[in-house]
């Protein structure tokens, strides 16, 4: 199976597992989003660690909603934004990224589930998905390295360093 076109795979999904569910990120996620972002330490290890800030967020929003690719990260008890992630295309290959969460929501599976509910939507149109990660995101290169992610290559995004990681559809699905 090869990558198909962009238009052919749905990048916006609606997704639902059993903490979480994933939906269109909209415009009037701004401010629910921004109170999950503007947590600091949720940017400590990021290549943007000023992402907290208002001004410095409102771009990064802007850019997920004209990715076309961006989905909210609802969680399924109160109903509560509580992060995001995206799909995005790049040298004809599937990504997903851009994924924070509420530390509140850490180390408790919702990122585990939100990854599994991508890469199962995923595979269904491709044999792998890469994750590009800042190489000092040591928070983020464990999750993804705990679903079987493995490390492809080191580069250089925008003068910092960063990490490619793959993930291989399985042979059942």
């Amino acid at each position: 199976m090869t990558a198909p076109a962009i238009e052919s795979m749905d990048l916006q999904p609606t997704l639902t597992g059993q903490l979480v569910a994933l939906r269109p990120l909209l415009p009037s996620d701004f401010e629910a989003l921004y109170g999950c972002a503007s947590d600091p330490l949720i940017w400590e290890q990021h290549p943007e660690p000023t992402r907290y800030r208002r001004d410095v967020f409102e771009g990064f929003f802007l850019r997920a909603l004209d990715s076309r690719g961006a989905m909210a990260a609802i969680e399924l008890q109160t109903q509560s934004v509580i992060g995001t992630s995206r799909f995005y295309w790049d040298l004809g290959q599937l990504f997903i990224g851009y994924t924070f969460l509420t530390r509140q929501y850490w180390e408790r599976g919702y990122n585990r589930e939100m990854k599994r509910l991508m890469l199962d939507h995923a595979f269904k149109s491709v044999d792998h998905v890469l994750f590009q990660i800042g190489a000092r995101n040591l928070r983020s290169r464990q999750a993804i390295e705990k679903l079987g992610a493995k490390l492809v290559r080191e580069h250089e995004l925008d003068g910092k360093p960063h990490v490619i990681y793959r993930i291989d559809r399985p042979f059942d699905q």
